[in-house]
C-alpha cells in the first residue's frame, strides 16, 4: 500500500510539473515574434500592435482553426502561423497575393492555407472603397476569424459580404475579432479619414450579421490621436487610436 501511495504521489507531482512547464499561448506568440522570418520593420511595430495582449483578448489558443482576413504583407500571419502550426490551422483569405508568396518562401509558413481563392476584391470606377465579390471563405467550423486594420477598406456591400462570410465560416460560439483605426462617430467622408471607420457603425453592422458583441478592449486606445488626420501622416502613424472588438456567433 505504501508503495502504491508513493507511486501515485510521484505521478501527481510529474503531472503538476508538466502543467507548470507547458508553454502558454503567450509564450508561443513571443517565440513567433522572435522568428528570423520577421523583418526589422515588422518587429519595430510590436510595441504598438501588442500581439501577445491582442490575441489573449480574443482568446486564441494554439489548437484553434483560425481565419485571417486580408493578411496584407503578412505582419500578423508571421505571428499566427508558428503558434498554430503544430495543433491548429491557419487560413488566410482575401487579398492574399503577398501572403501567398511568403508561404512559398518560408518553411515556418508552409502549413498556412489560402482560402476564398475565387474572391474578387476590386474598386469600381471612381469608387473610394473596395467591393468584394464571391466572398465565401470555403471554410466551416472555424474557431476564430480575425481582421486587423482592414474593415475600413470596404464599401457597405463589401463589409456586409465579409461579415456574412465570417458568420458562415465560424462554428457556433466562434469568435470574430475586428481591430481598426477609429473615426469620429457619424463623421462623413473626407480626405483625412478614408482609412478610419466609426466603431459604432462596425458594431451595428456586425450585429446585423447575427453576431453578439462580447467585449471591447482599450489596448490600442491613444488619447493623443485627435482623429483628425490620415493614419499615414507622420504626426499620427504608429500611434493611431484603434478599437478592438470581440464578437461571438450566436443563433439568429
Amino acid at each position: 500500500m505504501k508503495k502504491l501511495v508513493t507511486t501515485a504521489c510521484c505521478l501527481l507531482a510529474l503531472t503538476a510539473w508538466a502543467d507548470d512547464h507547458k508553454q502558454s499561448t503567450a509564450d508561443l506568440v513571443k517565440e513567433a515574434m522572435a522568428s528570423d522570418i520577421r523583418t526589422e520593420a515588422e518587429t519595430d511595430r510590436d510595441r504598438n500592435r501588442m500581439p501577445v495582449q491582442t490575441l489573449d483578448f480574443f482568446g486564441m489558443q494554439p489548437d484553434m482553426k483560425v481565419v485571417e482576413l486580408l493578411p496584407g504583407g503578412g505582419w500578423y500571419t508571421k505571428v499566427l502561423a508558428p503558434v498554430l502550426k503544430e495543433k491548429g490551422e491557419l487560413i488566410v483569405a482575401y487579398g492574399t497575393g503577398r501572403a501567398s508568396s511568403l508561404i512559398e518562401e518560408h518553411e515556418a509558413l508552409s502549413e498556412v492555407k489560402v482560402g476564398a481563392k475565387d474572391s474578387n476584391l476590386y474598386r469600381k470606377d471612381g469608387a473610394r472603397f473596395y467591393s468584394l465579390e464571391n466572398a465565401d471563405l470555403g471554410v466551416t467550423k472555424a474557431d476564430m476569424v480575425l481582421t486587423f486594420r482592414n474593415y475600413h477598406n470596404f464599401d457597405q456591400e463589401g463589409r456586409m459580404a465579409m461579415n456574412e462570410a465570417a458568420w458562415n465560416a465560424l462554428k457556433m460560439d466562434g469568435i470574430y475579432g475586428v481591430v481598426d483605426h477609429t473615426r469620429r462617430h457619424m463623421e462623413g467622408d473626407n480626405d483625412e479619414n478614408r482609412r478610419r471607420v466609426d466603431p459604432v457603425l462596425v458594431i451595428k453592422e456586425v450585429q446585423a450579421a447575427g453576431f453578439e458583441l462580447v467585449d471591447y478592449s482599450d489596448l490600442h486606445y491613444r488619447a493623443d490621436d485627435e482623429l483628425e488626420y490620415e493614419v499615414g501622416r507622420k504626426s499620427v502613424t504608429g500611434n493611431t487610436d484603434r478599437f478592438t472588438l470581440k464578437f461571438k456567433k450566436v443563433k439568429k
